[in-house]
């Protein structure tokens, strides 16, 4: 098998798999893209069976909860600014040219990113200006293959994209196919299966990482000695958060569906019992009651007519009643915090405000220390970056990166407490 084969089949098991459709379902999920709105109403046919039932409310009602709670871990831990350390004064200026707010708003994304399909990547590159950027790719793009099986050394990797395209005059969707490796960038177009190459660059598939245009227009290409993408994990599992969550935001949607389905089935709320009906089926009898809202019966000496009715009552109480354990057990499976906590009523003490917290410091724990290893690879980039433009060389300076989380305080208590230590 050839190394092209092998990627053949390699894209083929990754582009349906149970790991990539989760990361896939994440963004979908953080759309509002939900499961809910396929859902299709059903009743049990004659044979038994269930089959689609038309013309019954078919409400597909969306409460993102887990869209709530992607944004407040990530602004939890991201929110803020993050703090740079380091002893040399001048590479810390260089390094917050390069770390500015375009830099922090890729991050925080990247944040979102990862909670979404578990993990995220940064890929360092220069613009067409010839400024040093980073761009980011999802998790559903990238096909990592690894050299350890803690996830900690790439050895190359696939980037999976659509693009849309023309044949003639139809537009179609073209599946695009990137391999990095020490060697550069392999371009492919991935058509029904098999990597062609792309030869849309100058006739070349294979370009280098980087390439740089001289004042007399001459291009000269130059490799990385590491590979260019940069995993950021929120978790060492690389877990996306709504594999834990998805269950319980499913139940949230189809209870408040439900409700609706049902608060709108008001000539389905009674179960109507017919006598001596004057009529030829039980269609035309519907017809007759939602058209006129009164039916014809037969009454006389030999056959007293009539409806009566089964109601059939809706309590919203016992929707409330779920709802509210499913929200809450979607915020504690998803360490997060709950903004509206009876810990808050009142005059809350730093205590509850701390044990409110406990849940989503924790989880940010484990994301920082992933970001924190992550920091290491970047600032390798960095450094290589500020030496080929001659800026230094600042290979082995200590760097300390501090991430400001966003938590709520109890001010009155903070500064009676640092009055008391002044006492």
């Amino acid at each position: 098998m050839t190394d092209r084969e092998f990627l053949e089949r390699e894209i083929a098991k990754w582009k349906g798999s149970p790991k990539r459709v989760m990361q896939i379902k994440g963004s979908l999920y953080y759309d509002n893209e939900h499961d809910i709105l396929k859902r299709k109403r059903t009743m049990i046919g004659e044979d038994g069976k269930l089959q689609v039932v038309d013309n019954l409310p078919n409400n597909r009602v969306i409460d993102n909860q887990y869209a709530k709670m992607v944004n407040q871990k990530a602004n939890y831990l991201f929110g803020q600014p993050f703090a740079i350390e380091c002893q040399n004064e001048q590479y810390g200026e260089l390094l917050k040219k390069v770390f500015n707010k375009r830099f922090m708003k890729t991050l925080k994304n990247s944040g979102k990113a990862a909670y979404n399909g578990g993990i995220a990547w940064l890929y360092p590159y220069y613009t067409e200006e010839g400024e040093f950027a980073f761009r980011l790719f999802p998790a559903y793009e990238i096909l990592p293959f690894w050299k350890d099986n803690e996830h900690t050394i790439l050895d190359f990797a696939v980037r999976l994209y659509l693009v849309i395209g023309y044949e003639g005059t139809v537009p179609t969707v073209i599946e695009k196919v990137e391999v990095y490796d020490l060697d550069g960038v392999h371009k492919f177009i991935l058509d029904r299966g098999t990597l062609i190459p792309d030869l849309a660059n100058e006739g070349e598939s294979d370009c280098y990482h980087v390439t740089m245009t001289d004042a007399t227009g001459k291009v000269q290409g130059f490799n990385w000695s590491r590979i260019p993408l940069i995993p950021l994990k929120c978790n060492e599992n690389e877990t996306p958060l709504l594999k834990r969550v998805k269950s319980l935001q499913d139940g949230i949607n189809v209870m408040l569906s439900d409700f609706e389905n049902n608060m709108q089935e008001d000539a389905r709320n009674t179960i109507l019992v017919l006598k001596n009906y004057d009529g030829t089926n039980l269609g035309e009898f519907r017809k007759n009651l939602a058209t006129y809202g009164a039916v014809k019966i037969r009454y006389d000496e030999s056959a007293k007519g009539g409806v009566e009715t089964l109601e059939i009552t809706v309590n919203a109480e016992n929707y409330k009643a779920i709802l509210e354990i499913f929200k809450k057990a979607l915020i504690e499976n998803a360490m997060g915090y709950d903004a509206k906590d009876d810990r808050l009523s009142g005059n809350p003490n730093q205590m509850n405000i701390q044990s409110m917290y406990s849940d989503i410091d924790i989880d940010a724990n484990d994301t920082e220390t992933e970001y924190q290893a992550a920091f290491e690879e970047i600032l390798w980039f960095v450094n290589a970056h500020l030496a080929n433009m001659g800026k230094g060389d600042y290979e082995g300076e200590d760097v300390t990166i501090i991430f400001n989380r966003d938590i709520l305080m109890n001010e009155s208590e903070v500064i009676d407490n640092c009055q008391n230590v002044g006492r």
